[in-house]
């Protein structure tokens, strides 16, 4: 997760490319990814992931500022994982080009991000069933599941 420090703060997020077989296709997401045998840390994965989908290089505009708490899947139609998301400070939303996994990407500020009014209800088609989630819509932007109870722990932290 990428946050700007300016005086609107402003979260980075991309929109995933429709992809056959990604249960995660067309989502709203934080930049991010697998981890490869090739990264030395989870730092690393985060690092490497930023640039592969918003060309940003963290290493010439980011200071890391801690590790959220990690967040799982909460249902047996998606792949047992664990994401552990890494929180960076930049200055200013830097320009972003997505990559070749991402759509676009965004920078929505955290207002709206936390205004009660940009939430809304979510209904997905399982099978046999609709389940409804918590989300945040922002004009086109549809923030839910994994990516939302990551921007949850946000909301949490002491200052923010």
């Amino acid at each position: 997760m990428l946050i700007t420090g300016d005086s609107e703060p402003a979260v980075l997020f991309i929109k995933r490319k429709e992809r056959v077989g990604d249960p995660w296709s067309g989502q709203m997401a934080f930049p991010g990814g697998f981890s490869s045998a090739a990264d030395s840390s989870l730092e690393a994965t985060a690092r490497r992931e930023t640039e592969e989908e918003t060309g940003i290089v963290l290493a010439d505009a980011g200071v890391l500022l801690g590790v959220l708490d990690d967040v799982s899947p909460r249902t047996p139609y998606l792949p047992p994982l664990v994401v552990t998301p890494y929180v960076f400070l930049v200055a200013e939303p830097l320009a972003a080009r997505p990559g070749p996994e991402a759509e676009t990407a965004i920078w929505l500020s955290v207002r709206d991000l936390f205004d009660p009014g940009k939430r809304k209800p979510f209904g997905l088609k399982l099978p046999g069933e609709v389940r409804e989630f918590e989300a945040i819509v922002i004009g086109d932007c549809t923030i839910w599941g994994l990516t939302e109870r990551v921007l949850q722990q946000l909301k949490e932290v002491p200052g923010s």
